[in-house]
């Protein structure tokens, strides 16, 4: 009888630790961003320190070729063996005969994890869609990085040059226990009501991001400072 009952009970502690990880993990996004123009808001700060980080040199050079741009200010990974991340972000991409940014659409990131894993992380991220293949995957409602589209860690330190092949470059820049954030396996889903409440319609992402059917002034701010970062991109790309 103990025998039998043993494998269940670990099963059971087991399957508690993921769903307490869950909770953690949805209640440290939730209390990050709770509206999307607060999203959008942090979303600028997060852009402003990767371009003014020495070590995010890559990223610099090479945002001004990107098909488009997915920004989470706040991604929050948890766990104790099984855990999990989840975030916000938000989404831009280049009108392909004008070259003008266009945006944001919302999303929302979330993985699974299991393995040797202890403690709380939240990071900030960049990530940068170079084909138009990792643009396209983002017109659907989800997708899943590494297998729908692929996805690479982005080259960090002051002298990174490397080429980099795949349809997503992510950035990360984070404080905790974890060594680094891995979106390999991250679903990325649109956020059909966020996109409603700042749009003030239900709006799908080619309306947003391709279309540009619509517009909501207040994320301006965000979008000079992606033009910015943008034409500095160009200007550093060009002087190597």
């Amino acid at each position: 009888m103990f025998t039998n009952e043993l494998p269940f009970r670990t099963l059971r502690s087991w399957v508690a630790l993921f769903a307490a990880a869950w909770l953690l993990v949805i209640a440290g996004a939730a209390r990050a961003q709770s509206t999307p123009q607060q999203l959008v808001d942090e979303s600028a700060t997060t852009l402003s320190h990767f371009m003014r980080d020495p070590d995010m040199t890559w990223l610099q050079r090479h945002l001004g070729n990107a098909k488009a741009v997915l920004i989470a200010p706040s991604i929050v990974k948890a766990g104790y063996i099984f855990g999990g991340s989840g975030g916000r972000a938000v989404v831009f991409a280049r009108d392909r005969t004008t070259g003008r940014w266009v945006g944001p659409a919302f999303y929302n990131l979330g993985a699974a994890s299991v393995g040797f894993q202890a403690g709380v992380e939240v990071s900030e991220s960049v990530m940068l869609a170079m084909t138009d293949k990792a643009l396209d995957s983002l017109l659907s409602n989800s997708i899943k990085l590494g297998g729908d589209a692929s996805i690479a860690a982005g080259p960090v330190g002051a002298g990174a040059k490397s080429d980099v092949l795949a349809d997503f470059v992510a950035f990360s820049r984070a404080k905790g226990i974890y060594g680094g954030l891995n979106l390999e396996g991250s679903v990325v889903a649109v956020s059909d009501d966020w996109n409603r409440d700042y749009y003030g319609k239900s709006v799908l992402p080619p309306d947003i991001l391709v279309r540009a059917n619509v517009h909501n002034p207040h994320a301006d701010r965000l979008l000079a400072e992606l033009r910015r970062a943008s034409s500095k991109s160009v200007r550093l790309s060009s002087a190597r």
